[in-house]
């Protein structure tokens, strides 16, 4: 996820006409505070990331307050929280003052693309305001749909039913959960996800659902993300000076999504398209150096600069480069290989040579003559090297390159450094 909270996320429903609570920002003032809890008797205190952070809540990051003295001591207490999530510490820079919303019934909505169904699937229970790995499966609803026609009332009305949600709620969540699917589509959205959604009651009893936390991830390369009119810095999470200087080059054509994994790794591993990204970061655990997508036919321009920024920031310490895709459809692979290949012999030229292996595992368009021209740079420049077609089994090729990674630890990079001419303390 890109975007977490109501902040961006009231904003985000409104265009498409789904209740959120009301709510305040940190300049709100003392007035306005008060005011807020006048009429709701009680209002929620939340920080502000940047970028997508989840697990707020289980962490003590919800600020709860019933009179203006308690809104401002976890005004004081959150805006500059600091937070651990996953394998990274960040820290918010301001609050939110969100309207409390009475409810009995929670509900957790969201969308995303399935690998199972092979399309958009909506993921539904009654059972929200938790995590949903929590859950009995059978008090969750996955139903996939077709993209062309969207997600209409009755695939909400049938969930429900199947999972035996109480029938107070269905009527009102069948009218207004099909609006977030026009949401997602029409603005180039990846995944979006509400938990929970509170179901309030009117004053005669009928219920109404609430956003009351938000999450959202984007196709950044959709250029209708663009119609949100969304702040500049909303995708700044905390990023390394690598990961600014790759997205920087977005804007050109092909992807450039990476992610620094570990800082300390030993393999540097280009990777194309998004299924073998999976399975590349999930299979090399913590020996990969970054998380990478860095396909969609990018032409030898790009890819040279990116290979550039990713040679500069990792090779010193890359014990194997490890450029590996699935069977591509449209990226010509000599483009990528040569532009990679031409960036590495630039690369020994101003910085020196380092102790290197590289494999490689690709399939598509050009793939002889793309791996004929990244050979012909390795064999200049004393490199060695095992290249794999499409017709060798990814995970197999992934496993390979740990092998290789273990024999340079174990001796082979003072090897290869002995017979490159690098000094031993070079070659370190």
């Amino acid at each position: 996820m890109q975007v977490t909270g109501m902040q961006h996320g009231a904003r985000l429903l409104r265009h498409v006409g789904f209740p959120v609570p009301e709510m305040l920002g940190a300049d709100a003032s003392e007035a306005s505070i008060q005011a807020l809890i006048a009429r709701h008797g009680t209002i929620f205190v939340k920080p502000v990331f940047k970028g997508g952070v989840g697990k707020k809540g289980k962490a003590g990051l919800v600020g709860r307050a019933t009179s203006l003295e308690e809104a401002l001591a976890e005004k004081e207490r959150l805006y500059f929280a600091q937070h651990t999530y996953g394998d990274s510490v960040v820290k918010s820079n301001g609050v939110t003052f969100e309207a409390g919303i009475p409810a009995e019934h929670e509900v957790y909505f969201s969308i995303s693309d399935s690998t199972e169904f092979r399309a958009p699937t909506m993921t539904l229970t009654h059972r929200g305001g938790i995590d949903i790995e929590d859950l009995d499966p059978t008090e969750i609803a996955n139903v996939p749909f077709d993209a062309l026609t969207g997600l209409k009332a009755f695939v909400v009305a049938n969930a429900l039913s199947d999972i035996g949600a109480p029938r107070p709620i269905i009527s009102p969540l069948v009218q207004q959960l099909p609006k977030l699917w026009d949401l997602l589509h029409h603005y180039g959205m990846t995944t979006l996800e509400l938990n929970p959604i509170r179901m309030q009651p009117d004053r005669n009893g009928r219920l109404t659902p609430v956003a009351c936390d938000f999450k959202c991830g984007f196709d950044r390369d959709d250029h209708r993300v663009a119609r949100l009119n969304l702040p500049s810095d909303i995708f700044a999470a905390d990023t390394s000076e690598f990961e600014r200087e790759v997205n920087e080059l977005r804007t050109h054509q092909g992807q450039s999504d990476v992610f620094v994994m570990n800082s300390k790794g030993t393999i540097l591993a280009p990777t194309f398209g998004g299924g073998a990204n999976s399975l590349v970061t999930e299979l090399l655990g913590d020996e990969a150096i970054i998380s990478s997508d860095f396909g969609g036919n990018p032409p030898y321009e790009k890819m040279k600069a990116v290979a550039r920024i990713c040679y500069r920031h990792w090779l010193q310490q890359t014990n194997v480069l490890f450029i590996i895709g699935g069977k591509s459809n449209n990226t010509d692979i000599y483009e990528t290989f040569r532009a990679m290949g031409d960036a590495l012999r630039e690369h020994f030229a101003e910085h020196g040579p380092t102790p290197l292996y590289v494999v490689v595992g690709r399939g598509g368009p050009n793939l002889v003559r793309g791996m004929g021209a990244l050979a012909e740079t390795c064999d200049g420049l004393g490199i060695p090297y095992r290249q794999f077609g499409f017709d060798s089994a990814m995970s197999e090729v992934v496993l390979y390159a740990r092998s290789v990674n273990d024999w340079m630890m174990a001796g082979g990079r003072a090897a290869i450094g002995r017979g490159m001419g690098i000094s031993q303390s070079r070659a370190a």
